[in-house]
């Protein structure tokens, strides 16, 4: 009879806050942007291994949520980010208000175990969390690609659409689906939009009045809900991560079995996926600190306190002259060269100097044999 009160109390404490819920799905929208972010950065260093993938990241992101999120489904019973937040999801009971406090409280193992997601479920709620947001990033790419500019145009008082984007006359079946395709997203995908967002409105608001047991139209439609983990979750996912050995486990295990065990293919699978817990909380601590770092004079005061302690002297390479000797054998040589240059001054002023000093020489007029021809020269010939 202990659990009467619990019964008479309205509160369900096992039902998460809407604001936690949008926490949930915040963070769970950043995943995709920071981690494309980290790859464009490690593109630039590796682009011969790396650009493939950044240009199909959507597609790898869908591919990789895809693993993860089944395996935190069958495990924990809730996606990647909601078991961050300690959240689950379960089926809704086809019950009067769909609740059955009495066994809840009395018997909250077995009531667990009927309302985890089969196998069914499970496929459901990825369809709802990897693949619809895949379908809706790609529309809204598709929709900045070829709708969006031509939306401009028209309020600027240009064509309603480019006249090259006519279905040409005999077009292939390629053409004909890309046509269709972009007069989907021209005239019909900003109202499906439109609705998307205000039905996950009215959800939202319906949730938080506490008139559906849903937060999300999609959740209605697979039947899903996202409740809080209680102490038989915890068990359950206890009892999951740590199995305990039987009886004869520990004798007949040969020597170095529990390590070939972790480095098994199916062991280190799991392995892997069940770190992610502890790497989100860790990558989140890191980045608070490095914002907190970066935004606070505490690293610059740190960094001159240090180098006003540290007089560290300037490191000495074998084979290299130091600083003074480089200075005197500098001072040298433009001692020697200046020298050489006003040695060169000097013999160009004597040079200067020759000409002017020398007589100058008397020019004689010339003889009269001069003129006259060979052959009377020598009536002219001195005796």
């Amino acid at each position: 009879m202990e659990y009467l009160p619990s019964l008479q109390q309205e509160f369900d404490e096992h039902k998460p806050s809407l604001f936690e819920l949008l926490a949930e799905q915040q963070l769970s929208d950043l995943l995709p942007p920071s981690l494309r972010y980290l790859l464009a950065v490690a593109t630039h260093r590796h682009p011969r291994y790396l650009l493939r993938i950044l240009n199909s990241y959507d597609e790898v992101y869908a591919l990789l949520s895809l693993i993860v999120e089944r395996y935190y489904l069958r495990t924990f019973g809730g996606s990647f980010t909601e078991n961050f937040y300690s959240l689950k999801r379960e089926r809704v009971l086809r019950t009067k208000n769909g609740e059955i406090p009495r066994a809840q409280v009395g018997a909250a193992g077995p009531v667990r175990d009927a309302l985890k997601l089969q196998s069914a479920d499970v496929w459901k709620n990825l369809f709802v969390m990897v693949g619809i947001p895949y379908l809706k990033r790609k529309l809204d790419e598709g929709y900045d690609i070829h709708a969006a500019p031509h939306a401009s145009l028209v309020t600027s008082g240009g064509p309603r659409y480019n006249p090259s984007d006519d279905l040409p006359a005999n077009p292939s079946l390629r053409q004909r689906i890309f046509f269709y395709y972009k007069w989907f997203l021209r005239n019909v995908y900003p109202s499906v939009n439109a609705a998307y967002y205000f039905s996950v409105l009215a959800f939202n608001l319906a949730y938080l009045f506490d008139n559906t047991k849903y937060s999300s139209p999609f959740l209605w439609l697979i039947g899903t809900r996202i409740r809080r983990l209680g102490a038989a979750d915890h068990r359950a996912i206890a009892a999951v991560l740590d199995p305990k050995p039987g009886p004869g486990t520990g004798r007949s295990q040969r020597p170095g079995g529990g390590l070939l065990g972790l480095l098994s293919p199916q062991n280190l699978h799991t392995q892997l996926l069940g770190s992610l817990r502890y790497f989100l909380p860790a990558s989140i601590f890191a980045l608070k600190f490095l914002e907190w770092w970066h935004a606070s004079d505490f690293s610059r005061q740190l960094a001159r306190k240090a180098t006003e302690v540290l007089d560290l002297p300037a490191p000495v390479v074998a084979g290299l002259t130091s600083p003074a000797e480089r200075r005197k054998s500098s001072i040298q040589d433009e001692k020697e060269k200046a020298k050489k240059q006003a040695e060169q001054e000097k013999k160009n002023a004597a040079g200067d100097l020759k000409p002017a000093l020398k007589p100058p020489r008397r020019h004689q007029p010339p003889h009269i044999r001069d003129f006259l021809p060979s052959y009377l020269h020598c009536l002219f010939a001195p005796g």
